[in-house]
C-alpha cells in the first residue's frame, strides 16, 4: 500500500499521549503477519477497537463502534505476544496481565499506549506527522535469536508498578516481586510513501539507541517524523514465585515457544478516526491533559471494559495446558 504525502504548515508543537486500554481479546489471530488465517501461529493479547478480526482492511477508524482505549476516536489495535508460565511437570498456565499504577482504577488488564515526540519533553524541532488510514507495522521478530535487535524491546523486573529500571533484553533472571514489565518501542520515521512492506518494517527506521532515549533525526530514506509509539504490559508473575524451577532457570515462555526473550514483538494496526491523532500532535497536551476535548474525546474504564470482540477460534487458553495454544506437546 501506498501514501501520496502533502506539506503541513502548521506551528510546531510538544504533545504527547499516555492512556490505558483494556483487554479487547487474547486469541490467535494476526491480520498483520497472518492476513485471514483463523487461528494464527500464536496466541496474542490484543487492545484496542472491535473492528479486529483475522482480515482488516480500508480504513479502521470508520469501521469500529466502540475501543477498549481511554480515548474515544482511537479504533486503532495494538498486540504483543502472551506470556505463559511452564511448570517443572511441564504443564502451562498463562499470566494475568495488569493494570499500570499510573493509570485509573478499574482497566481490565490490556497496556498503557505512548505516543511521544522526540522525547517527552521536546519534538526535535520536528513537524510530527499522523499515521494514515491503513497504516500498520510491526517491531520485534519471533524469529529473532539474539539480543542485537533488541532496539526499545525490554523487560523490567518489577518491585511496584511504578519500576522502570534497569531495563533487560530477556526475561529476569531471578523472580520479580511486582511481576515482570515488558515494552515495545517502535520506529518513528516513515518513508512517507508505502503503508506497510513485505516485512511489515522496511517501510519505517528507528533512530532511537533504547527504549524512550532521545531520536536522532530521521534519514533521507526514511524523512516523515512520526509519533514515538510504544506499549507497556505489566505481567502478574507473583503467584508463580514460590514454583521458580530448583535450578534457576527462567520458567517463563512466550507464546510462541520462546524462553529468552530475544523473539518479542509488537503489531500496530492504525484506526483513529480522521483527523484525531493528527490534533492532538499538533497541541500542547502532556498525557491525562489531552482528555475530556483537550483536544481529545475519552472515556472512563468501565466503558473502556465493555467493549469486545467475538472469540474466532474458541479454544483453551485458561488453566494448566499440556502445551501452549497451537503448539505441539513437549516430547
Amino acid at each position: 500500500m501506498r501514501w501520496t504525502p502533502f506539506l503541513f504548515h502548521a506551528g510546531l508543537s510538544q504533545a504527547a499521549l499516555r492512556f490505558g486500554c483494556s483487554t479487547l481479546t487474547i486469541q490467535r489471530l494476526d491480520p498483520v503477519v497472518n492476513p485471514g488465517q483463523t487461528p494464527s501461529a500464536h496466541l496474542h493479547q490484543v487492545v484496542g477497537g472491535n473492528a479486529f478480526n483475522a482480515t482488516m482492511t480500508g480504513d479502521i477508524g470508520e469501521l469500529g463502534t466502540c475501543t477498549t482505549c481511554t480515548f474515544t476516536e482511537d479504533f486503532s489495535n495494538y498486540w504483543t505476544a502472551v506470556m505463559f508460565f511452564k511448570h517443572p511437570n511441564g504443564t502451562y498456565k498463562r499470566v494475568p496481565i495488569m493494570q499500570n499504577g499510573a493509570l485509573p482504577n478499574g482497566i481490565n488488564g490490556g497496556m498503557t499506549v505512548y505516543y511521544t515526540q522526540e522525547s517527552f519533553s521536546a519534538n526535535g524541532n520536528s513537524k510530527i506527522t499522523s499515521f494514515k488510514p491503513g497504516f500498520r507495522m510491526t517491531v520485534g521478530s519471533p524469529e529473532s535469536g539474539s539480543k542485537s535487535s533488541h532496539t526499545g524491546l525490554r523487560f523490567v523486573c518489577l518491585e511496584t508498578k511504578g519500576t522502570r529500571f534497569p531495563e533487560l533484553a530477556d526475561f529476569p533472571a531471578k523472580p520479580c516481586v511486582g511481576g515482570i514489565m515488558t515494552v515495545h518501542h517502535f520506529p518513528a520515521c516513515w518513508d512517507g510513501k508505502n503503508l506497510d512492506s513485505p516485512d511489515h518494517q522496511s517501510h519505517m527506521f528507528a533512530t532511537q539507541k533504547d527504549a524512550f532515549q532521545v531520536s536522532g533525526p530521521c534519514p533521507s530514506s526514511h524523512p516523515v517524523r512520526m509519533p514515538q509509539l510504544a506499549y507497556e504490559t505489566l505481567w502478574d508473575t507473583s503467584s508463580f514465585n514460590s514454583m521458580w524451577p530448583a535450578d534457576g532457570s527462567n520458567p517463563f515462555v512466550l507464546s510462541f515457544g520462546d524462553t529468552k526473550g530475544y523473539g518479542t514483538h509488537a503489531d500496530y494496526m492504525f484506526g483513529w478516526k480522521g483527523d484525531s491523532l493528527q490534533r492532538a500532535m499538533d497541541s500542547s497536551c502532556m498525557f491525562q491533559a489531552c482528555e475530556n476535548g483537550k483536544p481529545l474525546k475519552s472515556q472512563g474504564p468501565a466503558d473502556m471494559n465493555k467493549c469486545a470482540v467475538q472469540d474466532f477460534v474458541e479454544e483453551n487458553i485458561d488453566g494448566w495446558l499440556p502445551a501452549l495454544p497451537g503448539r505441539p506437546m513437549d516430547m
